[in-house]
């Protein structure tokens, strides 16, 4: 088994970037889901246009500074 460190720790996705993005992308997901089931192709295709959507504004929230270690982000103190 290894050793994880705590100086070693990359965060993990734990930046308002990465919750914005999962955010998008989950509800895109479930709008197609449900798009699929009631049988509405237009939306479903709609819904995957979002799911990219939802990955783009991650990529772009970390670049200006909201990703884990960016400049904006405000580290807190767990304890």
């Amino acid at each position: 088994m290894s050793q994880i460190h705590a100086d070693s720790d990359p965060g993990h996705g734990n930046s308002p970037a990465a919750w914005t993005a999962v955010i998008i992308m989950l509800v895109a997901f479930a709008i197609g889901t449900l798009a699929f089931w009631f049988d509405v192709p237009w939306l479903v295709f709609a819904s995957a246009g979002l799911l990219v959507v939802g990955a783009l504004t991650g990529v772009v929230l970390g670049k200006l500074g909201y990703g884990v270690g960016g400049a904006k982000l405000q580290p807190k103190s767990h304890s």
